[in-house]
């Protein structure tokens, strides 16, 4: 067959085309592809509505807020980049009780037995140093399961912050033993100020004694 063209045809009935090359498509009914489609670009005025899974292995690039009304999951490393100072993340609860919200949960879930001395989850606060594009941490708090039994887990968390480039464990506190202040044996002040006295109660560590009101 030659090629022919059709100029301001309507088709009502089901219009079967194996090959359309068109400048122009303007559809006003239901479109239902059953197969692959390739298509460049696609620009939607309207709502889309997926009944099943939509599968993008490009970048999906969203000018406007997404909305995600079920939830979602991310199987891999994710980054949200803010370009000023307001929250990069929140967290919002709308419910009005007694009970904790919102939560945020660090869930270790190896999916096998686990074991002691297990790391449960890691915060760390970093941030460029003067040398052009290092990232160093500069604070952290990490939890760890010292016993992982059941009805007898105990665990512990440490606070740790960086000093002289190092970081460097300031306290933690663990089940079964209790709070615990400078436990590396490093050069560690600990102060208690008053309202009229810097140092009300004080541990000097580089001369090992305590002192009170001094």
């Amino acid at each position: 067959y030659t090629p022919f063209e059709v100029a301001a045809q309507t088709f009502t009935g089901t219009t079967t085309m194996t090959d359309v090359v068109a400048a122009t498509l303007d559809i006003s009914g239901n479109i239902d592809i059953d197969g692959t489609t390739n298509l460049d670009v696609v620009d939607i005025d309207g709502a889309v509505n997926m009944a099943t899974t939509a599968l993008v292995t490009g970048v999906l690039t969203t000018t406007a807020a997404t909305v995600f009304n079920g939830g979602f999951a991310s199987n891999a490393a994710s980054t949200i980049t803010v370009g000023d100072n307001t929250a990069g993340l929140t967290l919002t609860c709308t419910d009005t009780d007694t009970a904790a919200g919102p939560i945020l949960d660090l869930l270790r879930n190896a999916g096998n037995v686990p074991g002691d001395d297990d790391f449960m989850g890691l915060i760390r606060f970093r941030g460029d140093n003067t040398n052009t594009g290092e990232i160093h941490t500069f604070a952290s708090v990490q939890a760890k399961a010292i016993d992982v039994s059941a009805a007898t887990e105990d665990g512990r968390l440490f606070f740790n912050v960086v000093q002289g480039g190092a970081l460097t464990e300031f306290a933690r506190m663990e089940g079964g033993v209790g709070v615990i202040f400078n436990e590396d044996s490093n050069d560690l002040d600990f102060r208690v100020e008053s309202n009229a006295n810097a140092n009300a109660l004080i541990v000097d560590a580089g001369l090992s004694h305590v002192g009170i009101n001094r």
